[in-house]
């Protein structure tokens, strides 16, 4: 337990905490339920002074998190938007 409070105040070189990388490649199929998990793995993430960002999503996931209006609360890295306009031919 001791360790555990400890990750939760570690902090980076500018004191500040550094966010939770989350593979969320293994969210298949992309639904609003998994949307739902995510955005509460969010919140506590943002309780405990950290961000939760989502690497490998497909474009699917990325849809549905600006669907529901939470692109500004969950943070997906560029690797996948920038796959998403490459299937959509932007």
């Amino acid at each position: 337990m001791a360790d555990a409070n400890h990750d939760a105040k570690a902090v980076d070189g500018r004191g500040e905490r550094p966010p939770v990388h989350m593979d969320v490649s293994w969210v298949v199929p992309a639904d609003l339920t998994a949307v739902d998990a995510l955005a509460r793995l969010q919140l506590v993430a943002g309780r405990c002074g950290r961000t939760l960002r989502l690497h490998g999503a497909d474009g699917r996931l990325v849809e549905l998190v600006e669907l529901v209006g939470l692109r500004d609360t969950l943070v997906v890295c560029d690797c996948a938007a920038e796959a998403r306009d490459r299937r959509s031919g932007r």
